[in-house]
């Protein structure tokens, strides 16, 4: 049997499958998994979702809302107010 040269579109096709499997084996090791005093963006200030999300959570748990958090701060704080909450909790072990 002959072995023909691929073409160069179906080498493309190759390469980009590899690309996508890169992707998504890189996936699983997002920043979420990952302590944030270990972020290298940790002390930066807060994203807006940080900020939304916080402030949504710091009112439904009638605590106070610290607007200059970075976010290594705001990760953790989240943490904290999801357990007092139970929100956003799907899927993960609640400590109460």
């Amino acid at each position: 049997m002959e072995n023909k040269p691929q073409s160069k579109s179906a080498t493309d096709n190759q390469n980009s499958d590899r690309s996508k499997q890169r992707v998504n084996t890189t996936a699983g090791d997002s920043n979420m998994k990952k302590d944030p005093d270990e972020w290298t963006t940790g002390d930066e200030r807060m994203t807006g979702a940080q900020r939304s999300y916080l402030k949504t959570l710091s009112d439904e748990a009638g605590e106070p809302f610290d607007e200059n958090l970075t976010k290594a701060e705001a990760s953790k704080r989240i943490d904290e107010l999801q357990h007092k909450t139970g929100r956003g909790l799907e899927g993960k072990e609640q400590n109460t």
